[in-house]
């Protein structure tokens, strides 16, 4: 994962567990990008390669939802108790507006 950039409020660190479980769903998407590739150089059938880009969007947005969950129970209760709760939410409404399109 990236750092934290300066204009970031806080620097969200994922639990060891959830790291590694991120970690390999991303890896394992990783595999399925370049299966993607692959047979679209060796002319594979369009509905064949739409199914598995189709596969890779939903790994996609549960990798997402994992993240959205973590921030959601971690992130935002750590601002509402730290006393910035509202700037919290801008950001995650920020990051919701370019992820929901």
């Amino acid at each position: 994962m990236n750092p934290p950039s300066p204009q970031d409020s806080h620097a969200h660190i994922h639990s060891e567990d959830s790291l590694k479980k991120l970690v390999n769903r991303l890896s394992r998407l990783e595999g399925h990008i370049r299966g993607i590739k692959t047979m679209v150089q060796e002319n594979r059938p369009c509905p064949d390669v739409l199914i598995q880009v189709a596969a890779v969007r939903g790994g996609l947005d549960r990798v997402a939802r994992i993240i959205l969950d973590e921030h959601l129970s971690e992130c935002i209760t750590r601002a509402a108790a730290e006393g910035n709760i509202e700037e919290e939410i801008e950001a995650l409404k920020t990051a919701l507006d370019r992820f929901v399109v």
